[in-house]
């Protein structure tokens, strides 16, 4: 029986964002030495027992400082966003991706689990239960998924006998602690901002943040079996239970209080918007994002959820917090005081 040795330190990218940093708190509470890259300070994660690495992705001493010694790195940092130039998306994401791979080699890693995202399938329609062999994405509005599907290659390119990798794709992530996806959608709903784009029944995915942990962490542990079947691959993470993404929006909002989204715009309109003001944007190079995106209409009006079974069968994934349990938990986390 094959398992991660405890006393050899993981190295995690990311540790800052929502995903990295409950990766990083899992493996200290499991008892990990765990070392982490960031580039600003983390005293919460200091407290617990990490090792802040200062840097970033374009940092290779701080890349051979985090991986030296270190049997398994997570790969979690990365370029988000629906918006910037496309130069910065691959910078960050398929370069910082290969010079994390380099330092992995060179310090004699032995596993890296890498988090991808379900949009390197983006195709610019629906997306009804698709499996992995659905094509990577080459052409997007924004470059967030082409950057993430060249990156993506690039990992599990980098399979062999002595390096073992895989890819997650974990499906919009919520829950306690989330400062994007969620509480970007009900602020803007709250103060009257939002639109329901489309008829407001496509079906998505939604993925609690404690199931993403639990597959990383399966998949590292399934890395650890010599020629194990999920290695060189990736897999769609979810909670395997779709709901209708406007519906979902408006029961958060019910349940804390806050008025629904009523009012309606179509998808060719949304579309046509996002068109303008992208342009708008980059014509007179406006500082933040455009408050639509054609990227951000396709999205919203959409289904894209994904089969599961690849990573259930593989990795003995099985989503263990219900949408309905998480959306308590959530509820009662913005009842406590915390802002959205």
């Amino acid at each position: 029986m094959f398992s991660v040795r405890k006393n050899f330190p993981v190295f995690v990218t990311g540790a800052s964002g929502f995903i990295g940093g409950k990766i990083a708190e899992r493996l200290l509470a499991d008892g990990r030495k765990v070392r982490v890259l960031s580039r600003r300070p983390l005293p919460e994660l200091e407290a617990r027992g990490a090792e802040v690495i200062p840097g970033d992705l374009d940092d290779i001493h701080a890349l051979r400082r985090g991986c030296a010694s270190a049997e398994s790195v997570f790969h979690v940092a990365g370029r988000v966003g629906v918006w910037g130039p496309r130069e910065e998306f691959f910078h960050v994401n398929v370069g910082g991706t290969r010079n994390v791979i380099a330092a992995c080699r060179e310090a004699g890693v032995s596993r890296l689990i890498y988090t991808s995202s379900p949009s390197v399938v983006y195709n610019g329609g629906d997306l009804r239960n698709v499996n992995e062999s659905a094509p990577l994405c080459l052409h997007a509005p924004c470059a967030y998924p082409t950057s993430k599907a060249a990156a993506e290659l690039e990992v599990l390119a980098a399979h062999g006998p002595n390096f073992a990798t895989i890819a997650l794709r974990p499906h919009l992530v919520w829950g306690p602690g989330d400062r994007n996806v969620v509480p970007r959608v009900l602020a803007l709903a709250k103060r009257g901002r939002l639109k329901i784009i489309g008829s407001g029944e496509n079906k998505v995915d939604v993925t609690h943040i404690t199931n993403v942990v639990d597959a990383h962490l399966l998949a590292e542990g399934a890395l650890v079996q010599p020629n194990h079947p999920a290695g060189g691959r990736a897999y769609f993470i979810t909670n395997g239970e779709p709901v209708v993404l406007w519906k979902w929006i408006n029961n958060l909002l019910m349940e804390l209080n806050e008025p629904p989204i009523t009012k309606h715009v179509s998808l060719s309109t949304a579309y046509f918007a996002g068109g303008v003001l992208e342009a708008a944007w980059r014509t007179l190079r406006l500082k933040g994002e455009p408050p639509m995106t054609r990227f951000v209409a396709k999205e919203m009006s959409t289904d894209h959820w994904f089969d599961i079974t690849a990573a259930r069968r593989d990795l003995g994934y099985h989503p263990l917090m219900t949408v309905a349990d998480g959306v308590k938990e959530l509820v009662a986390h913005y009842k406590e005081g915390n802002a959205f």
